[in-house]
């Protein structure tokens, strides 16, 4: 007896060591086998939450290299490794437990888990709780990159736990966003929902207004009158309102089973055919049924018989709608929590209106910006001179075409930038000088004549450009410090290359007040300008003075067409794209005078940009009215928003 009673002794001694040793990863994978083998989407869900459940920090280890297809089975014990290929082809199991080496086997002796896509998914989002905490910055980011795009409940407390122990600043903010996110939208603590509410409330972020947009939704119920809906009320509906018409409210009542269906006349014929017997329907023969009302005491009869239901008359929809009550309630069961995101929402739709505005203002500048480039040097040339050339767009276009060919020997964007700037200054500048000697020198005085030449010039300039580059577009890249864009927040935002064109036009302006208030072409020019026989008797050559203002806003236009090729097609038909808005930026600024131009510059872009803000589906539109628009203009101011004063105003 006492022998027995020590064997058992050791028995239960035995059993409790066993149990106190520590669970292994495999004792985890072999308590799921069944399951981990089958390896399907529907059933396999138990068996990865007993792995993420289990508590062990290798568990990490073991899903990323399931999900990689790279964990096997061996068949002699149904037991999981990891293996690697040597060259003569077994393969070294590796332990995932400690990553130790078991052995090398023969691939017969090894089964493959190759779990399908719907598998691999489920695995990624339960690696995200581990991932939340790894060390690698890049799997932490990966991990709230795929919390972002499908949310669970589950997700809500690892997330919150890892970010005590997070260190690297811009994974740190996005945890904190997503936490509050995820919190108003799964938390079940209505304060703490409020608060994720109200610390967010004016965000401009797409992320944070739809959040709020599904704790907002509503739905429409009926209630009997007298008798409130237990529910979170979004607002009592008034029956004949836009928000609800007596057919909807009726609909709904019918919906709910508290009203009968309204008998259509689509219906009532319906019925009728299908109740005809022998040539008559209810007693009534069909060739009597020619008419509403013999179709209703037809269909009356069938009523009467007890083969369709009753017709609704208006009269009894009005007595069924003023039994009941219809109220807009929403779908999210808290008021406090719904009362806080209407006010955040509509705080940030507050800020929206600012920001579009705001980015609505940065487009005009921008297109300004442009425009002035493109005008500026069309002001020298027209303004000044009074020569309409037609040709100033081919000369933008001839700048363009410059930076592509110096691309074409300087890879390097910026330097080629660099150096095609000063030499599609000197090609167009040397191609103005050259139609002011052959062409514009003869016509002056002859607006008529020197416009119908220097659009035959236009012309051949798009030819020759089709005959060496071809018709398609050519790229004119710019250098990788001009990619992107400046992001202010999320709604407001300006690509590098349109602020680059800013500060370029900037500098322009600058240019050009410095040539022609500090410098003896500009005193000459605007002696020229305003009295040409008084400046030749004073020793200036006004022949001279002409050509090198024609060939400097030649040049500005060249320099403006590496520009805005930057970010426009390079084409042998982009100079027609910018001549008109040149030439109305010119006569809308005031003809002759800088700031005119600049001027009229930013009233042809705001107007542009605003008109397309109304309408972005159409373009055309804008440009159409915006033709309207300027030709009212100069029916009410034909000298210009800024129009020359003195002598040369009455030229």
């Amino acid at each position: 007896m006492k022998t027995l009673l020590l064997a058992v002794f050791a028995a239960l001694l035995m059993t409790s060591l066993a149990s106190a040793q520590p669970i292994t990863v495999q004792d985890v994978l072999q308590s799921q086998r069944a399951l981990i083998e089958k390896s399907s989407r529907r059933t396999i869900g138990p068996a990865i939450d007993a792995l993420v459940q289990s508590g062990l920090p290798q568990m990490q280890n073991v899903l990323e290299q399931w999900q990689a297809k790279n964990m096997w089975q061996r068949a002699s014990d149904g037991h999981f490794y990891a293996a690697t290929k040597n060259a003569d082809g077994t393969y070294a199991l590796l332990d995932l437990q400690d990553n130790t080496l078991v052995g090398n086997f023969a691939s017969s002796d090894l089964k493959q888990l190759k779990p399908n896509s719907g598998v691999r998914a489920m695995i990624a989002t339960a690696l995200v709780q581990f991932q939340l905490s790894d060390p690698d910055v890049t799997k932490r980011s990966s991990a709230l990159d795929s919390i972002s795009r499908d949310p669970e409940v589950a997700l809500l407390a690892p997330l919150r736990a890892s970010i005590a122990s997070e260190t690297e600043p811009d994974i740190l903010s996005r945890k904190t966003r997503l936490e509050r996110l995820m919190t108003m939208a799964y938390d079940t603590d209505v304060p703490a929902r409020v608060a994720a509410i109200n610390a967010m409330a004016g965000d401009l972020g797409v992320d944070f207004r739809a959040t709020l947009n599904p704790i907002l939704s509503t739905k429409r119920i009926v209630t009997k009158a007298g008798t409130p809906p237990i529910a979170n009320i979004a607002q009592e509906l008034q029956i004949g309102s836009d928000a609800l018409t007596r057919s909807d409210a009726y609909g709904l009542l019918v919906a709910a089973g508290d009203a009968p269906v309204e008998i259509t006349h689509d219906a009532r014929d319906a019925a009728l055919e299908n109740n005809v017997e022998g040539g008559r329907i209810a007693g009534i023969s069909v060739g009597q049924l020619s008419t509403e009302a013999m179709r209703d005491k037809a269909y009356d009869g069938l009523v009467s018989a007890g083969k369709a239901p009753p017709r609704v008359t208006p009269s009894d929809i009005d007595a069924s709608l003023a039994e009941y009550r219809f109220f807009e309630v929403f779908d999210e069961p808290s008021a406090a929590v719904t009362d806080a995101a209407q006010a955040a929402l509509a705080k940030s739709e507050t800020r929206v209106a600012i920001s579009q505005a705001a980015d609505l203002g940065l487009d005009a500048l921008s297109l300004a910006s442009i425009y002035f480039l493109a005008a500026i040097g069309l002001a020298i040339t027209f303004g000044v001179m009074g020569v309409i050339n037609m040709a100033h767009g081919e000369f933008i276009m001839m700048g363009a075409y410059t930076g592509y060919v110096v691309q074409l020997f300087i890879t390097n964007h910026t330097a080629s930038i660099i150096i095609a700037v000063p030499l599609a200054f000197v090609v167009t500048f040397a191609a103005g000088v050259a139609l002011e000697r052959l062409v514009v020198r003869w016509l002056f005085h002859r607006p008529l004549e020197t416009l119908l030449a220097t659009f035959g010039v236009s012309i051949a300039l798009q030819q020759l450009a089709k005959n060496v580059f071809g018709t398609q577009a050519r790229p004119l890249t710019a250098p990788a410090w001009l990619d992107g864009a400046w992001m202010i927040n999320d709604v407001v935002s300006i690509s590098y290359i349109r602020i680059a064109i800013f500060i370029l036009a900037l500098l322009f302006l600058g240019l050009f007040l410095f040539i022609m208030k500090r410098t003896r072409l500009g005193l000459e020019t605007r002696a020229v300008t305003q009295n040409p026989k008084m400046a030749a008797s004073m020793g200036i050559n006004p022949d001279r003075v002409n050509m090198l203002t024609f060939g400097l806003g030649s040049g500005i236009a060249g320099i403006a067409g590496v520009a805005i090729g930057l970010f426009a097609k390079v084409t042998s038909e982009m100079g027609s794209d910018y001549i008109v808005q040149s030439f109305m930026t010119v006569v809308v600024g005031g003809v002759g005078n800088i700031w005119g131009t600049l001027a009229g510059a930013a009233m042809i872009g705001g107007f542009q940009k605003s008109v397309e803000w109304l309408n972005p589906s159409n373009t055309l539109a804008a440009q159409t009215y915006m033709i309207l628009f300027i030709i009212i203009f100069i029916q009410f101011r034909p000298r210009g928003i800024i129009a020359l004063k003195g002598r040369a105003a009455g030229d």
